[in-house]
């Protein structure tokens, strides 16, 4: 994503949810946030993405976007952000801020 590309962070795509994560097992302790829709390709989804990170990674900063599967929202674990498209790059950018910045905060 090339706004992320131009923040602080070292930007790594995955193209499912199972290459994210085999991606944190393999360094984990180096990701500050993850960025990922809802709908992914893959068996799974940004919500099943969601609840691994914050079980395994729980220190990660998780933004989870979406466009058409508001209707799930209430299934993603609490303390995750969530970001309905079309989002501002601004709300981007402060959760970016936020995982440098403050990574032990917790999310509001």
């Amino acid at each position: 994503m090339a706004l992320l590309e131009e923040t602080v962070l070292d930007v790594v795509t995955c193209e499912t949810g199972a290459d994210a994560v085999a991606l944190l097992q393999e360094r984990g302790n180096e990701v500050a946030m993850v960025f990922a829709d809802m709908q992914m390709p893959g068996a799974m989804d940004g919500i099943d993405l969601a609840r691994a990170v914050q079980t395994i990674w729980p220190r990660i900063r998780l933004v989870v976007t979406s466009g058409g599967a508001e209707n799930r929202i209430e299934e993603l674990p609490s303390g995750i952000i969530h970001l309905r498209k079309p989002w501002r790059a601004l709300d981007v950018l402060m959760q970016v801020d936020r995982a440098v910045r403050c990574p032990n905060l917790p999310v509001r």
